[in-house]
């Protein structure tokens, strides 16, 4: 074997081995698949060190003294390079795979093929496992190329096809018949709470939500909204991958699906809806990110992610790397979350509805991904009540006891403290090694079922909750402040833990907890800096 020829590790690429999986037989080698290829940017730019000092220096910017990348501009300087893009299509054709796609922009090559070909190509090891009964597809180890592609290819994406979202929104349970509908309000009541900018429509914004499953029905939209005196907005489903438009199949991420459009569409429902339908893998992850944020049909100006994961699973084989998510797959979703705060695009991420231990109940604290990315804003819970058109109290949102879930936020044992939250600092984990890493949530907003908003999903009207109701709540008020400004707010995190949080812009939550962690004066675990004050950040952000 020639040196150019021999396998040489992708760092980054060795995965966790659960504890829960159970191998039950070798995969058939003929079964065709396809994955994803994450490519470096361009050996001749500035390099992503160069674009994250860029990011937090715009960050704390008012938007009206940013100069944001172009779509050309990030290609030109942080793509992939076509040579490099070519070496990897030739490589696949030499192995007998299909090239279905390639971008610089995303920085991907999109493969097909059996999967034992593909298996070889990538030195991927295969295994059929049984996952919380679920049969599912395991890779184990590293993946590998040719020495000729070393530091060419960062990452493929596709091998491993368990599920890697899940949604966070939460139905208000039954307590009798009287209790439907006590306490539960329309997205328009919860956007005259919070102030929202009562002169803006989102007209001229394009929202962009990622699903991971389910549909949505125009018959029931328009039910809905016409049951709200608005106009349906314009939503168009972009698939992504094998992801579709498909409701009726799964009703929970139906639930997911409507609750999305509906909050966000009528807080501003002038602004067009591009709802992106991929799957729920980690490629799912990687190629719904790549395919938004450089979607230049579309162009959205903000965009609402109402899923996450588990950084970490406590029942791990011992030895194995200790998150879930690889090193590889961290990078290319915090590169693309990164991407898309240089092209002036903000990212709202639902923080959770587990409370701190966030899924696993080991005694530990633990946080979502990629609400834990440095690069997005990641929403929290509140539980609200209103009075007459004010707000008459906001708590925590922790419902744990009834059943009815509970913010998630803490500290990430994934992703490293930002700059922005050193000064003051964001505290350390609750957990025993008191860890130091990115703070969440970054903001919060009404997500108690209790206090949940009205939606109409597969027919249903019900009172659906969760910290998956803010992430749209907070994209459709972006939409909002991006029209009124003029340009978008993009990525404001260092302005926000800088002046617009200190100031006491946003509705400080001082009272409740998540679980490990308490709601204070100022930042918290469980809220952020607080629930939003529309017009008062509109006005910060001026």
């Amino acid at each position: 074997m020639s040196e150019a020829n021999k396998p040489v590790p992708i760092p980054g690429t060795e995965k966790a081995v659960s504890g829960r999986d159970r191998v039950v037989g070798q995969l058939d080698p003929n079964e065709r698949i396809e994955v994803t290829v994450r490519v470096r940017p361009k050996p001749s730019g500035p390099g992503i060190a160069s674009l994250e000092s860029m990011v937090m220096k715009l960050g704390a910017q008012k938007p009206a003294d940013r100069t944001y990348l172009t779509h050309k501009e990030y290609e030109a300087s942080y793509g992939a390079d076509p040579a490099d893009l070519d070496k990897i299509k030739a490589y696949a054709k030499a192995q007998g795979l299909e090239v279905l796609d390639a971008s610089a922009a995303r920085r991907t090559v999109e493969l097909a093929g059996p999967i034992g070909k593909l298996a070889a190509a990538f030195g991927a090891k295969m295994e059929v496992c049984k996952h919380e009964g679920t049969t599912i597809r395991r890779r184990v180890g590293n993946l590998t190329v040719p020495a000729s592609l070393a530091g060419v290819v960062v990452g493929v994406f596709g091998f491993d096809n368990r599920r890697m979202a899940e949604p966070q929104l939460r139905k208000r349970r039954p307590h009798g018949a009287a209790h439907a509908e006590n306490g539960a309000f329309t997205p328009p009541e919860v956007a005259q709470l919070y102030n929202f900018p009562a002169d803006l429509d989102g007209q001229g914004q394009c929202i962009g939500i990622l699903e991971f499953g389910g549909g949505f029905d125009t018959n029931d939209l328009k039910t809905y909204f016409d049951g709200l005196g608005l106009a349906v907005p314009q939503v168009v489903a972009v698939p992504v991958g094998k992801g579709r438009n498909a409701p009726g199949q799964d009703q929970e991420s139906d639930g997911e699906v409507m609750l999305d459009i509906e909050v966000a569409g009528s807080v501003a429902p002038k602004a067009k809806i591009a709802v992106y339908f991929s799957t729920f893998t980690v490629k799912g992850w990687v190629d719904a990110l790549t395919r938004a944020i450089h979607d230049t049909v579309n162009r959205p100006s903000v965009i609402s992610v109402s899923w996450g994961f588990a950084e970490q699973e406590p029942l791990q084989v011992p030895g194995s790397p200790p998150f879930i998510w690889s090193q590889s797959a961290v990078d290319a979703v915090n590169h693309s979350l990164l991407a898309a705060a240089s092209m002036g695009v903000t990212v709202t991420v639902a923080a959770g509805d587990d409370g701190s231990a966030d899924q696993f109940n080991d005694g530990s604290a633990h946080v979502d991904f990629p609400s834990s990315s440095p690069y997005v804003l990641s929403c929290g819970g509140t539980k609200l009540a209103g009075s007459g058109g004010t707000i008459a109290s906001e708590v925590v949102w922790n419902e744990e006891q009834n059943g009815e879930g509970a913010t998630g936020g803490g500290i990430s044992d994934l992703n490293p403290r930002p700059s922005y939250q050193n000064n003051p600092p964001v505290p350390p984990s609750a957990n025993r090694d008191k860890h130091v890493g990115r703070g969440i949530p970054d903001v919060a907003g009404n997500a108690d079922p209790v206090t949940g908003f009205k939606t109409l999903a597969d027919g249903q009207a019900g009172v659906t909750g969760g910290t998956s109701a803010v992430a749209p709540l907070w994209a459709g008020l972006i939409a909002l402040i991006n029209q009124g400004l003029g340009k978008n707010a993009g990525f404001f995190n260092p302005l926000l833990y800088q002046k617009i949080g200190p100031d006491g812009t946003l509705h400080d939550i001082k009272r409740g907890d998540n679980g490990a962690y308490k709601a204070k004066q100022g930042w918290d675990a469980c809220t952020g800096w607080g629930s939003p004050d529309g017009q008062a950040l509109l006005d910060a952000l001026k």
